[in-house]
């Protein structure tokens, strides 16, 4: 039995792109930098706001002083702008309901810097109870480190066995298989069926309705 369902948040609960999308933008045009498509920025996100960076930033121009230039102009403009476009993706609300209704616990582990997953879990699941809400933090590795997997975990006091890591890119399907624990694919997020299947998800859901089904397995 599913005891844990560790759910990853930019492209599995909420559907974050036009605002990570619209404030790199901002933050390219403050700094003469060239901007990007939506579609660019899909596979420039899921590795921390420091790698969006990096990737969003002409190859010449990496310096590790102008990355972090960036990065800090970034973080002041995103969280001022966080919850624009934002929004859960259909069905979600849903599947969390179940989830802790069948009394599942729940937790995110997502590599957007902490005090944006807290804000934006805030926002959108406010009469939610989640054992953990983990981002990016000083000293913590990211995905597909599966230290905050195993972090989740051991506040929770679940086994492995008994735990399912949900996410929608190859990083989460490498950080569950890393923490020893079920991976589930998700197809509505900002990654392909694809990246999912070649990263070897143990299982792959086109609905939220679909995670259900997983509890008695």
């Amino acid at each position: 039995m599913i005891k844990l369902a560790i759910f990853d948040l930019d492209g599995t609960l909420l559907n974050t792109i036009g605002d990570l999308a619209a404030s790199c933008d901002a933050v390219m045009q403050l700094n003469g930098l060239p901007q990007h498509t939506t579609d660019e920025y899909r596979q420039m996100v899921g590795r921390g706001i420091l790698r969006l960076v990096e990737a969003a930033i002409p190859e010449s121009m990496r310096s590790p002083e102008y990355v972090e230039k960036v990065r800090r102009d970034f973080v002041a403009y995103y969280l001022d702008h966080i919850d624009l476009h934002t929004y859960p993706y259909e069905g979600v609300r849903d599947l969390v309901k179940a989830l802790v209704e069948r009394g599942v616990k729940i937790a995110v582990a997502s590599n957007k810097f902490q005090a944006g997953t807290e804000r934006l879990i805030r926002s959108f699941f406010p009469d939610v109870e989640f054992v953990a809400v983990l981002g990016q933090r000083v000293g913590v590795p990211l995905k597909p480190d599966p230290q905050i997997d195993l972090e989740i975990m051991a506040v929770a006091g679940v086994e492995p066995s008994e735990t399912i890591h949900i996410g929608d890119s190859g990083v989460d399907m490498q950080t569950a298989h890393a923490a020893g624990v079920r991976a589930v694919g998700v197809t509505w997020g900002f990654r392909s069926r694809e990246e999912l299947a070649e990263n070897q998800a143990d299982v792959i859901a086109d609905t939220p309705q679909e995670i259900l089904g997983l509890l008695e397995c």
